[in-house]
Order: C-alpha cells, then sequence, then structure tokens
C-alpha cells in the first residue's frame, strides 16, 4: 500500500484513539465536565462489591513487613542497592508519593496510588522510582488485592526507616488505588518541566505569591530546585522558597527542618553522569521499555553509572544508619559550591577528615565527599531555621521523635480523621490536623427534635442554607470539612462570606437551645433542619417523603479546630447557592465544578442539586437570581423547565448576570447567572436538565436530589 509518504497509516480505522479528535480540539473554551468523570467503576477492574478498606483488614500484617524487610537488602543485579540496602530509594519514593499534598485544595498526597501514572510517574523529580515500584512488584503479586499500592509505598518508606533504626510513630493502612491518572489536579501553567519559576510566581522574590493552589516552585517538582532558585544557589534566598512550598503542603518551620533533616540521614543523591543523555521518563518511553523510563546509555545505567537529580553524593558518613550525622555533617564543616559529575550545583565541606566521608555506595574501598543541597544549606544558614537545627543537634531523641511525628503527618494527611485509620500500629494520640471530633448522640427521639425545629419558624431556605454551607465545607480531596463537628459555628468558618455570617448568628443560637434541650449535637440540628425544610417542600409539591437521617455527629470545639488550616476550605464561590466573589468576573462555572468534584458528585448529581437549589431559594443572601420558579419553596423542576423553555429569550446585563425575557411581552420575567445559563449552553449539562424537566420526571427528579442531598449531608461519615 502506498501512504503517499506522509508516515501515517493508510488504514482508516473506525474508532479514533487519538487525543487530536476530543472535543477540545475542535472547541477549546467549552466546559470540560471530565473532571466529575473520572475514576468510574468502569476503570476499575475489580468488582463493584470490591471494598479495599475491608479486604485489607483479612490481611496478615506482621508476614508483610517482614517480608518488606527482607527486601530492603536482598539487592537485584539489574538495579543494585547503595550499601546493598533499599531503604534510600524506598524512602524516596514514598515521600514523593505523599510530598504533592497541599493544603490549598486538599489534593495530591498518597492516598489514591496516583504515582503509578502519568504525570507523577514520569516527573523529573520522580526520576528512578520507577525501580522502586518494580522492586516492590513481587510483594504486591504476592498479597495482592489485601494491599493497594498507595499503602504499599508508604509502608515501604516506614519500614526503610525502621531498618535503620528509627522508632516509627505510627502507620494506617486504608488508602484505595485509583485506576486512571488524575485529571482534576492543577499542576501549573507550564508546558515545560522544571520552567522557569517565573511562570508560577507573581514576583519570584514574594515567595508568597506563588499562584494558588500550587505549592511547588517548578513543575515537575515535588518542592524546591535543590539547586537554588532556578538553579541559582542562595541559601537565604532558597530558605524562604522553602518555608512558603512547606507551608502549603501544611507544616511549620520545625516540621520543616525535622523532615529536610530526617529526609537526608540517610540514603543519596545520584548524578554520576550525562543528565542530558537520559531518555524520556516511563509514560514517553519506546514499548519495549515496558514502562521503565530514564534509559541511561553509560556502561550499566545503575550502580555507579546512576544519574537521578544530577546531584551526587551522601549527606552523612553513615547513610544507611539513622543517626545525628546529618547536622554533625552540616555545622562541623565549612562548605563551598562546586560541580557534580551531571553538571549540578551543589556543596561539599572544603576540608574533612577521611573517616567523615561516606563510604562509596557501590565499592567499600572508596570513599567520597558529603554533599549538601541548597535547601540543607538554609537549615544552617537561615536565623529561624538554624536555632531549630541546633535544637535538633543538641537532643537526638527529640530530632527523632519531631521527625517521626511529621513523617507520620506528611504520609498520612490526606486519610482523614483518625477513625478511618486501619492496622495495629495506629497512634492511640489525637492530633489536631486529624480534625477530631467528639463522638455525638445517637439515642434521641428524632421526631421530637424535628417538630421542635419546626416550631422555629425558620424558613425552608434559612434552613437548607445553613446545612449546605456546614455540610459543602467537606473535600473529598483530603477528607476533611463536612458537618460533623458543626464547625461552622466556629472561627474561621462562622465568619466566612460564603456563609452569610448575619444569617448564622440568627440561627445557631435557636439550633443552641434545642441542643441542650434534647442533649443532641448542633451538627446533627443543622443537618436535620435542612432534611425537614426539604420534607416540607416535597410535600407543597404534592408528595410526602421522609428524607434519610443519620444521627451521631458531634461538635468540635475551638481547642479542636486549627483554625489556619480550616482557612483553606474557604469558598471563593459556591455555585450552588449562585453565589461567587466580586473578584471572579469570568468562567465562574469552572469553580461549580470544582466544588462538585470536592463533594464526590457526578454531573447529573451536580445538575439535580442546583435545580433543587434553586426553587428552594437556597441563594446567598436571599438572591433571587436563578430562582426560575412561580412556586418558590416548592421542590420541583421547574428550573429545568424554564431554563430550557423557549418561550423567553437570554440577554446579558454584565459578566455574572443575564435577564430572560418573555418572547410575549418582552418583559424581564426573572435573572440568572452563569451558573445558571450553563445548564442551557452546554450539551451535557442540557441533556440532563432535559432529562429532569420532562413531565414524566418530576418525581425522578424529588429522588435524585434527596440522594445526592444525602451524599452531601453525610460525606463525612465515614
Amino acid at each position: 500500500m502506498n501512504n503517499q509518504g506522509n508516515g501515517k497509516c493508510p488504514i482508516f480505522h473506525g474508532g479514533s484513539t487519538t487525543k487530536d479528535s476530543s472535543i477540545d480540539k475542535w472547541w477549546p473554551k467549552s466546559l470540560n465536565l471530565d473532571i466529575l468523570h473520572q475514576h468510574d467503576y468502569k476503570s476499575n477492574p475489580n468488582s463493584r462489591s470490591f471494598d479495599y478498606r475491608e479486604e485489607v483488614k483479612k490481611l496478615d500484617f506482621e508476614e508483610l513487613k517482614n517480608d518488606m524487610h527482607e527486601m530492603m537488602t536482598s539487592s537485584v543485579e539489574w538495579w543494585p542497592a547503595d550499601w546493598n540496602h533499599y531503604g534510600g530509594l524506598m524512602i524516596r519514593m514514598a515521600w514523593h508519593a505523599a510530598g504533592t499534598y497541599r493544603i490549598s485544595d486538599g489534593r495530591g498526597g498518597a492516598g489514591t496510588g496516583n504515582l503509578r501514572f502519568a504525570p507523577l510517574n514520569s516527573w523529573p523529580d520522580n526520576t528512578n522510582l520507577d525501580k522502586a515500584r518494580r522492586l516492590l512488584w513481587p510483594i504486591k503479586k504476592k498479597y495482592g488485592n489485601k494491599i493497594s499500592w498507595a499503602d504499599l509505598f508508604i509502608l515501604a518508606g516506614n519500614v526503610a526507616y525502621e531498618s535503620m533504626g528509627l522508632k516509627m510513630y505510627g502507620f494506617s493502612y486504608g488508602r484505595p488505588d485509583i485506576w486512571h491518572p488524575e485529571i482534576d489536579i492543577n499542576w501549573g501553567p507550564e508546558n515545560e518541566f522544571l520552567a522557569p519559576s517565573e511562570q508560577r510566581y507573581d514576583d519570584l522574590n514574594e515567595p508568597s505569591t506563588m499562584q494558588k493552589p500550587l505549592a511547588a516552585a517548578h513543575m515537575g517538582l515535588i518542592y524546591v530546585n535543590p539547586e537554588g532558585v532556578n538553579g541559582k544557589p542562595d541559601p537565604l534566598k532558597t530558605a524562604l522558597h522553602v518555608r512558603e512550598t512547606f507551608a502549603r503542603m501544611a507544616m511549620n518551620d520545625e516540621e520543616t527542618v525535622a523532615l529536610t533533616a530526617g529526609g537526608h540521614t540517610v540514603g543519596k543523591a545520584h548524578g554520576n553522569g550525562d543528565a542530558n543523555l537520559l531518555g524520556p521518563g516511563p509514560e514517553g518511553g519506546n514499548i519495549n521499555e515496558q514502562g521503565f523510563g530514564w534509559h541511561n546509555p553509560s556502561s550499566s545505567g545503575n550502580g555507579k553509572d546512576a544519574v537521578t537529580s544530577g546531584i551526587e553524593g551522601a549527606w552523612t558518613t553513615n547513610p544507611t544508619q539513622w543517626d545525628n550525622g546529618y547536622f554533625d555533617m552540616l555545622f562541623n564543616h565549612d562548605w563551598e559550591l562546586r560541580k557534580s559529575p551531571a553538571g549540578a550545583w551543589q556543596w561539599e565541606p572544603k576540608e574533612i577528615a577521611e573517616n567523615k566521608k561516606p563510604v562509596d555506595a557501590n565499592n567499600s574501598n572508596k570513599r567520597n565527599n558529603p554533599i549538601m543541597t541548597d535547601a540543607d544549606m538554609a537549615m544552617k544558614m537561615d536565623p529561624i531555621y538554624r536555632d531549630i537545627s541546633l535544637k535538633f543537634m543538641n537532643d537526638q531523641d527529640y530530632f527523632s521523635r519531631t521527625f517521626a511525628r511529621a513523617w507520620f503527618k506528611l504520609t498520612h494527611r490526606d486519610m482523614g480523621p483518625k477513625i478511618r485509620y486501619i492496622g495495629p500500629e495506629l497512634p492511640k494520640e489525637d492530633l489536631i490536623w486529624q480534625d477530631p471530633v467528639p463522638k455525638g448522640n445517637k439515642n434521641y427521639d428524632v421526631e421530637k427534635v424535628k417538630q421542635e425545629i419546626k416550631f422555629l419558624n425558620l424558613s425552608i431556605p434559612q434552613r437548607v442554607s445553613v446545612a449546605w454551607c456546614s455540610a459543602s465545607s467537606f473535600r473529598n480531596s483530603d477528607l476533611r470539612g463536612g458537618a460533623n463537628g458543626a464547625r461552622i459555628r466556629l472561627l474561621p468558618q462562622i465568619n466566612w462570606q460564603s456563609n452569610d455570617p448575619d444569617e448564622l448568628a440568627l440561627i445557631l443560637p435557636q439550633y443552641q437551645k434545642i441542643s441542650e434541650k434534647f442533649d443532641v449535637s448542633i451538627a446533627d440540628i443543622i443537618v436535620l433542619a435542612g432534611n425537614t425544610a426539604i420534607e416540607e417542600a416535597i410535600e407543597e409539591s404534592g408528595h410526602k417523603v421522609n428524607v434519610p437521617f443519620k444521627t451521631g455527629r458531634g461538635d468540635a470545639s475551638s481547642e479542636m479546630t486549627d483554625e489556619n488550616s480550616f482557612a483553606s476550605l474557604e469558598p471563593i464561590a459556591d455555585g450552588f447557592r449562585n453565589w461567587v466573589k466580586e473578584e471572579v468576573k469570568e468562567n465562574c462555572e469552572e469553580y461549580l465544578l470544582d466544588k462538585a468534584h470536592l463533594l464526590g458528585l457526578t454531573a447529573p448529581e451536580m445538575t439535580v442539586l442546583i435545580g433543587g437549589m434553586r426553587v428552594l431559594e437556597a441563594n446567598h443572601g436571599n438572591s433571587s437570581v436563578g430562582v426560575l420558579t412561580n412556586s418558590p419553596g416548592k421542590l420541583s423542576n421547574d428550573f429545568f423547565v424554564n431554563i430550557l423553555s423557549m418561550d423567553y429569550k437570554w440577554e446579558k446585563v454584565e459578566a455574572n448576570k443575564f435577564k430572560l425575557i418573555s418572547r410575549h411581552d418582552n418583559q424581564i420575567k426573572w435573572t440568572a447567572s452563569r451558573f445558571d445559563l450553563i445548564f442551557g449552553s452546554n450539551s451535557i449539562l442540557r441533556s440532563y436538565a432535559e432529562h429532569y424537566a420532562q413531565d414524566d420526571n418530576n418525581e425522578k427528579f424529588i429522588c435524585d436530589f434527596i440522594f445526592a442531598w444525602n451524599k452531601v449531608m453525610n460525606a463525612d461519615l465515614f
């Protein structure tokens, strides 16, 4: 066959498998709903009844850990271990799995096993972690469905530290794997890895100006450039970026120093070769590479020839032992800049005794200079970091305990509350970053409480809005927020603009009185009040349905609440209540998708909730925008009927406000926002709106609304 020299297959294929055929190619500004469709059951090879959190409880935990300990010192020829110990490699893998977590939107982290997929599996910062995963494969193969990759990655780091002499703080199983790359995470605006940092900062000299929700200094890095800001060594400048980056990952200064020092107490960096000769990462490799990346053409390509970060050397004299060698090395030597064999900037001691040098990782008869990165030097030169480092240097036990706790936080930050922890190594202590909530009373007369709520004479919109604001703070990304704990009555949530603080000041004291009278939590009352309001709205529509309700929520206290941490949960917009901050001028519907995704909603669930919330008049600030019904307070499908009706035409008033004008008399009938109009303009969302607008689907609309409402109200009841 003649392919006419264009290099394309001459055979016509019926099904297109290329990205060039996507809708985005032709209409790049269209709203992409894929974020709500990812991780569908169709991509999961397990049966729909499979529950990993139940399956892992059947695991022989002791046998698994014994196998992991044995693997640490069982070096293989195809990727030999440094000093015959894989600890450093496994710690780096665990760290890089967990270290992508950012507090701003709760995304990233180790909770999904996403290190197996692009883009993370091919980030420059993750070079050669594909080898660590292959080393773990025999163990994963043996224990199968009883251990997820997500759990295995973190367990490998814990076992590595244990095998080197550190007493760990604890470990929890229970991280289920995903089976498809995450498309919902914004990793940055760059089109290439390690692009200059200026693209993600308004002012590179002010690290706090890094664009939100980003946390790392470069595309493709976990934290900061080890050579310095934009590859230019300057420890004091690097310190500022380290501080901002770690703060965005929920770490304070002491935790930052502990993690930096503890991570570099063991293992080594690899840069003994030309990094420019490395092949592409796993996702871009040739088919015969079979998922291996960064092919190294220099002799063996591993061991003494390995190139990873480009920096070459170990940080301590004994890189396979947990000790105080990091601080001893850092403070008891003078350092100067040198280049690694791969051409990377690194710090090396001006003078050092031979017996202080670490033994070569592959030749026990040879010793090499230790190294420090620019971030390591920041631990010595930044005044705040220096004081903390000296404290650790003078108290090894305190350093070990602080690191173990910080490591536990790093690797468990996105697992949610302590009640979700599984396994034999669970710490007993309650930690504030776990967002503790006391158990609530489950045994009370729900009907009596419902009647008491009705006596308050609060409107349907008031009760629905407070319940929504309380529960919809939940983030499925890191399992934080939600109605349990009733933190809507505490700082900072009680002052959030999105929560209508003036309304809360009127309503919450009334709920408090019911709480005291019936010994029931305010958290339960908030949700139950919302449910009763919906039941009344359903009755107004001619139906009678009880909205299911779960008891037992508790009320958190201010002492149980990290105000700074919870501040990151404050929304910029809430499309479900037709509200957006004034500074958001365009494409506010993107915020609706983001919130729906963080709530774990599907596109149809998002749609039915919008339709219900509008006719229930649950808008922010009692706004009438988008309330497209002549019977507000009645749970009906009127929103969809009227948004789709050809009896009206739409005209733009301003960026996020439109008027609906009758074609018969040219009078303004209603107003609406972009949050509303998207359900008529986007072809996919319009199909859902049409479904619920049908004459035969009004009852289905009510049932689906209740289901989606309960999903949000109960999202944090684990």
